[in-house]
């Protein structure tokens, strides 16, 4: 297996490339050479690499993990180096932190994707930087882009290396490390939370690349509205920001135009990505917007949620059990009619499909966001739920008891069972609850909707069945 790394020196501030060949039977490596130059980067290369932060102060955004003293400014100045998990979402900086933490502490600089890396080639990079560390004193930064995406093995591998530190692992993930990185390997490293860059940062990257010799080196000028577009085009993802504008760049030298306009922005970038993974943390954070927004009443919001999720490709069965589930949750008997909308869009969502599916999932959530609400359905169930589980239960009255078996008379079984639909009213005095739970509410009704009715209904109800009246 052969991989392309940067051999580093302690002693000078620079990057020199090499090609190594990862295997544990060679002989020890060739000593570091000393001086070198910054690693350069090819002319052909996409604006967002040729743009990449060079320096702790060309880094845009992320000052809560910058600021002095932090953790990671403290790593990037070559201070108390440990592994660290660059948590974020994309083109939020994870890859040029990894880079300067590298140049700060002067090590050979090794990065690996998880999407094409296995346990053989992760043993062998290891393998190599305790070969360059016992014979050069040379240590290695580990590089693992979407290290969520590795397996439990391949993760496990890591360990030895991380703890005796034959590696200083820097591991980029855009999922909650909480939920896809092993608890070892969260325990060894700090993990680092990147936040997505503001509006602000990127247009300051934006203006960086207009100007800088690395970027367009004022050779275009942008108009204020396609600077506009480009920032909400972003989303906070500076990578996406700089791809976008190069494309627009191109489109304006290829017709002569030196201006960049908000038509030639539009022309080359048609929408903004959906951030949105069916698989990791993105996931729950949209559905539970989705389920807030419908409980406080704003159809507008939940129906962005909806969209969002739609167009990012959500099963949309999932998305009718969870409106299925909202609409006795969340409205209830305020509205009995929600139940029977939300059941009627899943059935249609399983019998037509998509894209047509879209239309009754956006009826039902209509519905459920301008309905009535009431959380006395699950409070109830909830209730009686945690009585159950405490032991609280008795037994069933006997007159309630079957006395449809030979010698159930005996047993007392139904005898002096008073049926209700002898009298009038059709509700009369008699204990239906075992005795211990003689006199407990679970359900009680709120004054919204439909439910106002029961409002009022169902404690005369209570006062007849107990004999109250």
């Amino acid at each position: 297996m052969r991989a392309q790394c940067c051999s580093r020196s302690a002693n000078v501030g620079g990057v020199q490339d090499e090609l190594f060949t990862v295997n544990p039977d060679l002989g020890p490596p060739p000593a570091p050479t000393g001086g070198y130059e910054p690693q350069a980067v090819p002319a052909g290369s996409p604006l967002a690499v040729r743009m990449r932060p060079r320096t702790l102060g060309e880094v845009v955004g992320q000052q809560h993990l910058l600021k002095e003293g932090a953790p990671l400014r403290r790593l990037v100045e070559g201070a108390a180096p440990a592994s660290v998990l660059l948590y974020g979402p994309p083109g939020t900086g994870k890859t040029t932190l990894a880079n300067l933490v590298s140049a700060a502490t002067g090590r050979r600089f090794v990065a690996m994707s998880a999407l094409s890396a296995g346990v053989k080639e992760v043993r062998g990079v290891i393998e190599e930087a305790r070969r360059r560390r016992n014979y050069n004193a040379e240590n290695t930064v580990l590089f693992i882009d979407e290290v969520h995406r590795f397996s439990k093995t391949q993760q496990d591998a890591l360990l030895g290396a991380v703890e005796d530190r034959t590696v200083l692992l820097v591991a980029a993930t855009t999922e909650n490390p909480s939920f896809s990185v092993v608890s070892p390997l969260l325990s060894r490293s700090l993990v680092l939370q990147l936040r997505p860059l503001t509006d602000d940062d990127i247009q300051q990257l934006i203006e960086r690349a207009l100007t800088d010799e690395r970027g367009l080196a004022d050779e275009l000028q942008l108009a204020d509205e396609a600077r506009a577009h480009l920032v909400r085009l972003a989303s906070g993802d500076a990578r996406r920001a700089l791809t976008a504008l190069e494309a627009a760049a191109d489109a304006a030298s290829a017709t002569e135009h030196k201006t960049i306009d908000l038509a030639i922005v539009e022309s080359t970038v048609d929408k903004a990505a959906v951030r949105y993974d069916r698989d990791g943390d993105q996931h729950y954070d949209v559905i539970s917007a989705f389920i807030k927004s419908i409980r406080g009443s704003d159809v507008d919001a939940a129906l962005h949620y909806l969209a969002r999720m739609i167009e990012a490709g959500e099963d949309p069965r999932f998305l009718a059990r969870r409106l299925v589930v909202h609409a006795s949750e969340d409205v209830g008997m305020a509205d009995p009619t929600a139940l029977q909308v939300a059941v009627a869009a899943a059935h249609a969502v399983q019998f037509i499909g998509m894209p047509e599916g879209r239309i009754a999932l956006a009826q039902a959530t209509i519905h459920l966001a301008t309905a009535p609400k009431s959380n006395a359905v699950i409070t109830g169930i909830d209730a009686a739920l945690a009585d159950v589980r405490a032991g609280k239960i008795g037994t069933v009255p006997p007159h309630l008891r079957d006395g449809h078996y030979a010698g159930a008379a005996k047993l007392g079984n139904a005898q002096g069972y008073r049926y209700p639909h002898d009298v009038p009213e059709g509700v009369l005095t008699q204990q239906y609850p075992p005795d211990v739970l003689v006199g407990q509410d679970y359900y009680n009704p709120t004054q919204r909707g439909v439910e106002r009715t029961l409002a009022e209904r169902v404690p005369k109800l209570r006062r007849t069945i107990r004999g109250e009246r």
